[in-house]
């Protein structure tokens, strides 16, 4: 196991094929699986600066992702960032549309209430 804090193992780690080359790393992403993998994997791949994206699931017993970018000139790193700020954006949007709809659900249905007595 990886040392982490207090014996933790460590949520990201990158692995870099070239040390001169940070076009192409394959970040390893423990505690997640596709949840997290095919939304990401989807927002990196919008970047045309990107040749390759694509992730793994290592084992079926195993909680971790191999997560894997090569670009055409920008550091991967960048690529993984931005896309997770986008996936972000994105989830942030969906949970205020998601909120909106409960409390118009929620105005509606005690208007409808108000008239009955039981």
């Amino acid at each position: 196991m990886e040392g982490g804090v207090e014996g933790r193992q460590r949520c990201l780690s990158a692995i870099q094929s070239d040390v001169d080359d940070d076009t192409c790393v394959t970040f390893v992403l423990n505690g997640e699986d596709h949840t997290l993998g095919n939304p990401l994997r989807y927002m990196v791949m919008k970047n045309p600066d990107v040749d390759f994206c694509g992730y793994s699931v290592t084992h079926p017993s195993e909680d971790k992702i191999n997560f894997r970018i090569q670009t055409r000139g920008i550091p991967a790193v960048d690529t993984f960032r931005r896309g997770l700020c986008e996936l972000t954006t994105v989830c942030e949007h969906i949970l205020a549309a998601f909120e909106a709809s409960v409390n118009t659900y929620n105005e509606n249905m005690s208007e409808r209430n108000e008239g009955l007595t039981f």
